[in-house]
């Protein structure tokens, strides 16, 4: 392997480490609101896929996923283990990973395309917060035999406007990070 392929392997493992890391920094800014608490997680792993692509973004979230599994104190609340995915707020844990790999998709890989066009940052920030939705107010639905508009206002309604923050600040973030991260990892 070439110095330069070496450079972008250690370029992108460590930067699917710093988005494992920010999403678990981002569980540590919790405002409970229930059962479920308002958290950065979501917006860190939607910046996984917005920045580094459906791939790594979603390796990221994974590596989130499997430390807070192994009992890493990563979850709100500082929680972790396994069982924290058959919570109310685990179908949301779920829900970031589909949010980092629907993101990406939908902007596309930053090196594939350096200068993503906004609609698209805009469409995959959007699609990626509500992805996070759907695993969360399924398990919602299921864990405490709700109906679905019940679990719909129980799962997304508390946390329309602070996710739409969220959403806009990585709107506005990205274009310029997926500018860098494009060039770190030539």
């Amino acid at each position: 392997m070439g110095n330069n392929k070496k450079r972008q392997t250690l370029a992108r493992t460590v930067l699917v480490a710093l988005f494992a890391a920010l999403t678990s920094a981002g569980a540590f800014i919790a405002i409970p609101v229930g059962a479920i608490p308002i958290v950065l997680q979501n917006l860190f792993a939607m910046l996984s896929g917005l920045i580094l692509g459906p791939f790594l973004g979603g390796a990221a979230v994974l590596l989130y996923l499997a430390a807070g599994a192994i009992g890493a104190p990563v979850f709100a609340g500082g929680a972790g283990g396994f069982v924290h995915f058959a919570t109310p707020s685990g179908g949301f844990l779920y829900g970031y990973f589909l949010a980092a790999v629907v993101a990406g998709l939908i902007a596309s890989s930053p090196r594939a395309e350096k200068k993503t066009r906004r609609w698209r940052i805009v469409a995959a920030a959007v699609a990626g917060m509500l992805a996070v939705y759907i695993p969360g107010v399924i398990q919602l639905k299921i864990l405490y035999n709700m109906t679905w508009k019940a679990a719909f206002f129980a799962g997304c309604i508390p946390f329309l406007i602070g996710d739409a923050v969220k959403t806009t600040s990585a709107i506005i973030i990205a274009p310029r990070l997926r500018s860098l991260i494009a060039d770190a990892t030539h």
